[in-house]
């Protein structure tokens, strides 16, 4: 659920009564003694009170405005699961000319003691950085002490250069919070689109002027200061098959909208798509990149020569790019250096890759484009006007015929037409050199599909002898090849896999279509089980031999946000043992045939006993990418009928 404001200074009756911060160290009986069933009976640690205050100052040593935000936090640690609350990981956000600092940073521990309370602080010299990308430093530090029933209570001063994105506030995190309050100061010169993202909603929230909160260059500015809070907080909860968290946790989020200088001119930050179709289209590190075609020319012919169709030329120079640049593993929407360093170097990130992808497309007269997107984790795009920092990755878009391909070259092992889940994520912007840009949809193309086949002998020594094949195709067929790439050879991964199996062992393998990506992966491997230790007159058999489900992905009482697998999928089990000689079969696991509402998928299993062969028949499907919060309730039952039911056994007696 989203819920858009914008921020219009008016002058708001004074308010005093609200928005005050609280002592640190003023720990009290009543924080102690705190009930958590008031607010979540399993919770491992709770949010006593949190409080947090933003503003701008002017910084005379360099000329700029900066963002000051403050944070203070207290928690109530339960248990030894609820310990992890004390290890505080602070982003920060650097490039080559500024980056954000912490000051004023203060942590302690306290613990009650026969009637009082003894205070741990933290040592300085437990605070340490780690460099964990290009743009981002970690600042990390652990509270010392700990204790069941230990209250924990830090706080810190984040100094920022940025003020387009005014800071975010979370009011929802992993554990629940009894109080969480937010209170910014915005110079009334500086108007920010504000949204409150999320499915809870504020308890309160109050504005009121604040006189001269800033001065630049000697004019006093007044701000208008305005105070978000939350109470009774539960904590998220994340499970499996979602997008980034922060699509859903309740959380308030600024964006600059325009500036009103002193001298009367105003700055717009806020721009049409047209205004940023023409940045883009510009910028030496998008567009200009996009227009080297001249670094492919000599190529085409030689590289197109064998094909007989524009789709066949597609393909021959997507093969190329994915072999010609290495993955740096950095995403983007920019080039880093241009694409000619990138080709020459034959290292790249993600827009350095697609880019010449484009490039190389288009010089062989291909109609390309490019789409700049959002990833799975980094969260969905402004759809109200365009936020350009909201992207952070860069995939081709050809045209042939009447059909349009999604491309992205850094991934060898991606069959053409298919984007890794990673950027299967809402909606994208075509960019094209041309024509205006616009919105488009990014689903999978293909299912992740998978089929296993068994066939099998249960010999008088206990021990199931056969072969499992396997056939992989789609986003399963991929998922497999990049597992198998990580090891040196195949026997190497054969050999890994055969250490994770239980009770199988791999007596011998042959996998075919590794590197052909447009082909079926399959897997044949010869096995070995070991069922019991000696065959008796009556005995249990589980048929469920291959990919057993023991465990339901979704244990949430209610999940208020989409489960987003981010394709369909089909998986099928074919199992047939021979029995060494001829049984009865006195119990079997329930026949089944189970669906999802509005055919959102469905199970289908058969066992059976004919002349001494056990036979078992399994489908797997899911026909939706997405399902809605109000469906997650059928999707949690779906996969308890299904684990349930995989519980049963057979039962067999030796026929007389």
């Amino acid at each position: 659920m989203k819920k858009f404001l914008t921020l219009i200074f008016l002058c708001f009756i004074t308010l005093s009564t609200y928005a005050q911060n609280f002592n640190f160290g003023g720990v009290s009986a009543e924080d102690y003694i705190f009930d958590r069933n008031k607010i979540d009976s399993t919770a491992n640690a709770v949010v006593l009170r949190e409080f947090g205050t933003a503003m701008m100052q002017f910084n005379d040593n360099n000329g700029r405005l900066e963002l000051y935000f403050d944070h203070h936090v207290r928690i109530k640690i339960y248990n030894k699961e609820g310990f992890k609350e004390a290890n505080i990981i602070i982003p920060l956000y650097k490039d080559a000319n500024r980056e954000e600092t912490v000051s004023d940073l203060k942590a302690s521990t306290f613990n009650y003691v026969d009637g009082n309370f003894i205070e741990t602080a933290m040592d300085k010299k437990a605070v340490f950085n780690e460099e964990r990308g290009k743009y981002t430093r970690l600042t990390k530090f652990t509270l010392p002490n700990l204790k069941e029933g230990s209250i924990i209570e830090y706080s810190y001063r984040l100094t920022s250069p940025n003020i387009f994105n005014f800071k975010t506030w979370e009011f929802q995190s992993d554990i629940p919070k009894v109080h969480s309050e937010y209170v910014v100061f915005i110079p009334g010169n500086y108007n920010y689109n504000v949204s409150l993202r999320g499915y809870q909603k504020l308890t309160d929230q109050k504005s009121e002027i604040s006189k001269e909160c800033l001065r630049v260059g000697g004019a006093a500015v007044d701000c208008s200061k305005i105070m978000y809070l939350m109470k009774n907080v539960p904590a998220f909860i994340e499970e499996d098959n979602m997008t980034a968290a922060s699509n859903f946790k309740s959380a308030i989020y600024f964006e600059l909208s325009d500036v009103q200088h002193f001298n009367g001119s105003k700055t717009s930050y806020t721009k049409t798509w047209k205004d940023v179709d023409y940045e883009i289209v510009s910028d030496r590190n998008i567009g200009d990149q996009m227009k080297r075609k001249d670094l492919f020319k000599d190529l085409i012919l030689n590289l197109t020569k064998n094909a007989t169709t524009d789709l066949d030329k597609a393909k021959a120079i997507y093969d190329y790019i994915k072999k010609q640049i290495k993955w740096n593993n950095y995403y983007g929407k920019y080039s880093e250096e241009g694409i000619k360093k990138a080709l020459d170097l034959r290292s790249g990130n993600v827009a350095d890759i697609n880019l010449s992808l484009i490039a190389a497309l288009s010089a062989a007269n291909l109609d390309a484009e490019a789409v700049i997107l959002s990833t799975r984790e980094n969260g969905t795009v402004n759809k109200l006007y365009p936020v350009i920092s909201d992207f952070n990755y860069l995939v081709a878009k050809v045209n042939i015929g009447d059909k349009s391909y999604m491309l992205d070259a850094s991934e060898p092992l991606l069959p053409f037409g298919l984007l890794p889940l990673r950027c299967i994520n809402d909606q994208g912007r075509v960019i094209n050199l041309k024509k205006p840009s616009y919105w488009i949809d990014l689903k999978a193309d293909q299912k992740s599909i998978i089929n296993y086949i068994l066939i099998g002998k249960l010999n008088a020594d206990g021990k199931v002898t056969g072969t499992i094949t396997t056939h992989s195709l789609g986003y399963a067929a991929f998922n497999k090849r990049k597992e198998i790439k990580k090891y040196n050879s195949t026997d190497e991964y054969v050999e890994k896999l055969d250490e994770r199996l239980n009770k199988m062992k791999i007596l011998n393998f042959k996998i075919n279509n590794i590197d052909s990506t447009e082909n079926t992966l399959t897997e044949i491997y010869d096995v070995e089980f070991t069922m019991f230790d000696e065959l008796k007159d009556q005995f249990y058999f589980s048929p469920f031999l291959v990919n057993t489900i023991s465990k339901n992905p979704f244990n949430l009482n209610q999940r208020t946000y989409p489960v987003d697998l981010g394709t369909t999928s089909d998986e099928r089990i074919i199992i047939k043992i021979s029995l060494p000689a001829h049984y009865e079969l006195l119990e079997k696991p329930k026949d089944l045939a189970i669906g999802l509402p509005n055919s959102g998928g469905k199970y289908l299993l058969q066992t059976t006993l004919e002349e001494d062969i056990i036979s078992l028949s399994q489908i797997l499907q899911f026909n939706k990418a997405i399902y809605e919060p109000e469906e997650y309730l059928y999707l949690k039952e779906f996969y308890s009928k299904i684990i349930q039911n995989q519980k049963t056994e057979l039962l067999l007696k030796k026929a007389k």
